[in-house]
């Protein structure tokens, strides 16, 4: 493991050059890795595990949407795809990567296969770090660790297969054989992370909230459509509007600075453009910063945990989120969005 610098910040990190696949496949061989659940990110983890060479069984309830997609992604029943206790015996290395609420559901199956020297992996702290609230407590015998890619598991499969790798973070909660470091960094290269940074379940679990209700998700939408609202009640046209506030963001900007930061951008565009963010962007930090500390201090206090555990149990949760997300969708901004996608050139 090597130290880095990020930002005059000294990290540890693991790379593909220092832990190389042959490496990984080294220290797993006799391992049998059970991936439980083929929802989010199960499909991308198992595949790229599989197509690295690793021993991969994928567990998942029979006759489901989720068993069939598998199927259809080559697990064959009864050889690499099992239901979810045969695959939790038969694993040596048990990934949990069903649902947050899943995971509370099957933890009782998960747990009576957790024999001596098994390992537990995780790519969300949520169910260790609120263990007194999902009741997922692994017994002192097995290690328990976490690879946690930065992206769904969408983009794990498709950045792989394009020969590139998605970086993840990784953390040992549980080191009861010695070996758990070079499990979770073997682990962690065979899923196809492009690094390793290391942190821990409750940093893993406390950035990744804030971020899906923050910049990722949450307030991103948030902008968008307050500006989206503005402009139209400005007299702007849907077609305007929507240009102006989301695509020239995620078709023009965004690759741009992704690839060369923000400064790229601030140095590359209009002296209108320079003078006008640098003058905004002090007024929007301290609108914003309030509210993103409300938010961290929510997911820090287990807040945002329980509301998550709550709803999720509702026997009407999935209706409910079904009309939210059908409102969501069709809002004015995303139904603009459906007709300008469809007037990009590359669909013409």
């Amino acid at each position: 493991m090597a130290q880095m610098n990020f930002g005059g910040v000294m990290e540890n990190v693991v790379t593909r050059e220092e832990f190389p696949l042959e490496k990984a496949r080294e220290v797993l061989k006799n391992e049998i890795i059970a991936v439980i659940g083929y929802g989010v990110q199960g499909p991308g983890q198992s595949l790229n595990l599989r197509d690295n060479g690793f021993n991969v069984i994928v567990g998942q309830r029979k006759g489901g949407k989720t068993w069939e997609k598998a199927v259809a992604d080559g697990w064959v029943p009864g050889e690499t795809l099992f239901d979810i206790d045969e695959a939790c015996q038969r694993g040596t290395i048990i990934q949990y990567l069903l649902s947050d609420a899943a995971q509370i559901e099957v933890w009782p199956t998960v747990k009576a296969n957790l024999t001596p020297g098994k390992a537990l992996y995780f790519s969300h702290g949520f169910g260790i770090t609120y263990k007194e609230r999902t009741g997922i407590v692994p017994p002192a015998d097995v290690d328990v660790i976490l690879v946690a890619p930065k992206g769904s598991g969408t983009s794990l499969r498709t950045m792989f297969l394009e020969g590139r790798g998605l970086n993840s973070s990784f953390a040992i909660f549980q080191d009861a054989t010695g070996h758990a470091h070079d499990r979770v960094v073997a682990l962690g290269i065979g899923v196809g992370s492009g690094y390793l940074f290391e942190t821990t379940f409750k940093r893993e679990v406390y950035s990744d909230l804030t971020g899906e209700r923050g910049s990722l998700m949450g307030a991103i939408q948030g902008l968008l459509l307050a500006q989206y609202e503005v402009l139209r009640e400005n007299g702007h046209t849907p077609s305007e509007a929507f240009n102006e506030t989301v695509e020239e963001l995620t078709q023009s900007l965004m690759p741009l600075f992704a690839k060369n930061g923000m400064d790229w951008m601030y140095a590359n565009c209009s002296t209108t453009a320079q003078r006008g963010a640098l003058d905004w962007m002090g007024p929007f930090h301290d609108a914003i910063k309030p509210v993103m500390n409300q938010l961290y201090d929510s997911v820090k206090t287990g807040n945002e945990a329980q509301l998550s555990i709550d709803s999720n149990s509702q026997p009407d949760y999935r209706e409910k989120l079904n009309e939210e997300l059908r409102q969501l969708r069709e809002s004015e901004m995303w139904q603009t969005a459906v007709t300008v996608r469809k007037l990009r050139p590359e669909n013409s």
